[in-house]
């Protein structure tokens, strides 16, 4: 059996696209001094900066995201 039958190769673009509403990215920065971190979507742009790390994680999945830890 071709366990690659029915699978369709995708473009960097389609794959983007294929993921815009499904993850956003959490990413440590400093704000003004202070450790906070920084809300992205997949298309890599900034949604919010939050305190903490909880409270990010928490604010994307209350937006029905996927959050993914970037370093």
């Amino acid at each position: 059996m071709n366990t690659e039958q029915g699978f369709k190769t995708l473009t960097p673009a389609e794959w983007q696209a294929s993921m815009l509403n499904q993850v956003a990215y959490i990413k440590p920065v400093l704000e003004n001094g202070q450790r906070a971190f920084a809300i992205y979507a997949a298309d890599g742009t900034q949604l919010a900066i939050i305190s903490d790390r909880e409270t990010a994680f928490r604010a994307v999945r209350d937006h029905e995201l996927e959050p993914v830890s970037v370093h």
